[in-house]
C-alpha cells in the first residue's frame, strides 16, 4: 500500500503522519520521489484501517498496486519518471543512445570511441571495467584502471559514463567514476546489492534477467525503490529461450507491456539481445518502433580484435549508419 501526501507539508506535519502511520504498522518506508512524500507499507490493510488513514491530517491519497511491485507501478504514479543525468534527460520521449565497447581495453581503444560518440552526438559511453564472464579464463577487465579511463575520457570529450558494478565490494570505486550504474543481467536478482543501489544518488540501470519474467524484473527495481531510490532505467537485453539461433531472444514485446504496467524508463539492448552485428539495426529500430526510451549498443573501433564481444560489436561506420536511420525513424514517429 502506497499513501501520498499534501503537498508543502512542514518537516512536522510529515512527522505526524509518520508516528501515525508507524502505529499501524510500523515496516513503512518514508520517501521521496521527484518532491512527492511517499509511504509505503508492504501490506494490504482492511478497509477500516484505510478509513482510519484517510482521515490522518496531510494524508492526500491511497494506492493498492501489486504487491510485488508497488512502487515501480503505475497504478500509483500515471505519469512517466523523467530525470537529468548531468542535464541530460532520461525517459519519457527524451530518447538517448548509450554506446561504446563491451570492455574499457585501453586508453588509446577509449580515445578512439569518445572522439566518435560526440562527432555522432551521443550523450553517453558504455564500457565495462569488471567484467562478469562465464570462462574465468576470459578477459575479467581491467578493473580500477579501466574505470579512471572512461572517466578521463568521458570528461575530455563531454560525455557521460555508464559502467557496470559486479559486486557490493567495488560499489565505492564504480560510483565514484561513473553517473549511471549499470546492473548486468546476472546480478538483477541480488537483492542485497539492489538494496544498497537504493540508498546511493546516482541511476541505477537495470538489465532484465536472463530467464526473468516480466514481474521479477519490476520485483528487482522494486528493491531499488523502496530503499529510496527513485531513478531507475529498466533495459530489455534479451532472454533465454528454446531457439538457440542467436544469442538471445530480444524479448520486444516487454517494451509496451513495461510502459503500460510501469512508471519507468525502459532501453533495449540489441547487442546482447541477439549477440551478432548484422542484427543490431533491425532490432534497434523495431524496439524504438515498440516505444523505448534509448538504446545501448556495443561498438569498438575494431570489433575482430576485441577482448571482449566482438561479435555483437558494431564499427564506427555502422554506429553512424545507425544513428542516422535512428534519427530518421524518430523524426518519422514524430510527424
Amino acid at each position: 500500500m502506497i499513501v501520498t501526501t499534501h503537498k508543502n507539508l512542514t518537516t512536522n506535519e510529515l512527522k505526524d503522519v509518520a508516528l501515525a502511520i508507524s502505529e499501524i504498522d510500523d515496516r513503512f518506508n518514508s520517501l521521496n520521489f521527484f518532491g512527492d512524500n511517499v509511504f509505503f507499507l508492504p501490506i494490504n490493510l482492511s478497509e477500516e484501517l484505510v478509513r482510519h488513514i484517510t482521515s490522518i491530517k496531510g494524508v492526500d491519497k491511497i494506492y493498492f498496486p501489486p504487491l510485488n511491485y508497488q512502487l515501480s507501478s503505475k497504478e500509483w504514479r500515471s505519469e512517466r519518471t523523467v530525470f537529468n543525468v548531468k542535464d541530460t534527460l532520461i525517459g519519457n520521449g527524451n530518447f538517448q543512445i548509450m554506446a561504446g565497447p563491451c570492455a574499457v581495453e585501453s586508453v588509446e581503444q577509449m580515445h578512439q570511441v569518445g572522439a566518435h560518440l560526440q562527432k555522432l552526438g551521443i550523450n553517453f559511453i558504455r564500457g565495462g571495467a569488471y567484467k562478469p564472464r562465464t570462462s574465468p579464463y576470459s578477459f575479467q577487465g581491467l578493473e580500477t584502471e579501466g574505470l579512471k579511463i572512461i572517466r578521463e575520457i568521458a570528461d575530455e570529450y563531454g560525455l557521460k559514463v555508464i559502467t557496470e558494478v559486479v559486486d557490493r565490494s567495488v560499489l565505492d570505486d564504480v560510483s565514484m567514476y561513473t553517473d549511471i550504474i549499470q546492473i548486468g543481467a546476472r546480478n538483477m536478482q541480488n537483492f542485497f546489492l539492489l538494496k544498497e543501489l537504493g540508498r546511493i544518488d546516482k541511476p541505477i540501470f537495470l538489465k532484465r534477467g536472463m530467464s526473468a519474467r516480466i514481474p521479477e524484473w519490476l520485483g528487482a527495481a522494486e528493491y531499488i525503490l523502496s530503499s529510496g531510490n527513485p531513478k531507475i532505467i529498466l533495459c530489455e537485453r534479451g532472454i533465454r529461450t528454446f531457439d538457440t539461433s542467436l544469442r538471445n531472444t530480444l524479448d520486444v514485446a516487454a517494451i509496451p507491456l513495461i510502459k503500460d504496467l510501469s512508471h519507468l524508463p525502459i532501453f533495449a539492448d540489441p547487442s546482447h539481445g541477439t549477440g551478432d552485428s548484422k542484427y543490431i539495426k533491425p532490432m534497434a529500430l523495431a524496439s524504438i518502433a515498440a516505444g523505448c526510451d534509448g538504446i545501448m549498443v556495443e561498438a569498438h573501433p575494431n570489433p575482430a580484435k576485441a577482448l571482449s564481444d566482438g561479435p555483437q560489436s558494431l564499427n564506427f561506420d555502422e554506429l553512424t549508419d545507425l544513428t542516422k536511420a535512428i534519427d530518421n525513424l524518430n523524426k518519422a514517429l514524430k510527424a
